[in-house]
């Protein structure tokens, strides 16, 4: 059974999010502030962790950063701020998903639902040890990890979904949408900024000169390339 972690001040919300997992067969934890929701997270196992943003004691975008920072599981915030700045500040901290309140329960539960998938789909895939390696760009798809110049740079499960396609498709351009759709999946329901905020966070470990980037290229009006 999948546990969960609902990092969430309000009852109401809490309990709701709580019956609708468990309902569905999920087992749930809810921590009622930030301070007590990030120890949970960092001290107890979960596989994945819906987190609000506005908690007493630790605010959601810190308890993010710090989880992130040692665990790689889904990561979906809920929060009533739905201003684009605060979508791109989460997505831009590990983020998986952003969902604005109110919500449809059903859609949280489809959403959970697919980050799991997703992640279980990445973990325990079984390949054989395969390298590509791009000027001093080395990604270990096996592995799941990547260096730079010999020195590994640390990225979350979707940066290096998104980095090994782009490595594995060179030369093409692909638009945010077939990215999303093929990084992502249909099954996330998210926004195609996210492809963005994952560009930028992957260029800051990999480029020598993120406004030069010498492997993830914007093409204006089209999408993106990775170069070989």
């Amino acid at each position: 059974m999948k546990r969960i972690l609902i990092i969430e001040d309000d009852q109401g919300i809490a309990e709701l999010e709580r019956d609708y997992l468990e309902a569905n067969g999920f087992s749930t934890d809810i921590a009622a502030d930030g301070k007590t929701g990030e120890a949970k997270a960092l001290g107890e196992a979960f596989d994945l962790i819906l987190l609000d943003i506005m908690l007493p004691g630790r605010d959601g975008f810190q308890i993010c950063r710090t989880i992130r920072a040692t665990k790689d599981i889904p990561i979906l915030i809920v929060s009533a701020r739905q201003e684009d700045i605060d979508k791109i500040r989460g997505l831009g901290l590990g983020a998986d998903d952003y969902i604005v309140k109110p919500f449809s329960p059903n859609e949280l539960v489809a959403r959970v639902k697919g980050h799991l998938a997703r992640y279980e789909q990445l973990t325990s895939r079984e390949v054989h040890r395969h390298v590509l390696r791009y000027g001093d760009l080395e990604i270990d798809e096996s592995g799941h990890r990547v260096f730079v110049k010999g020195k590994e740079v640390a990225l979350p499960n979707k940066e290096f979904e998104l980095l090994l396609f782009f490595a594995k498709n060179p030369d093409i351009v692909f638009s945010k949408e077939t990215l999303f759709d093929r990084v992502w999946g249909s099954e996330a329901l998210g926004e195609t900024a996210t492809v963005s905020v994952h560009v930028n966070r992957i260029r800051e470990k990999i480029e020598e000169d993120t406004a030069n980037p010498r492997y993830i290229e914007t093409v204006w009006g089209a999408g993106y390339r990775f170069r070989s």
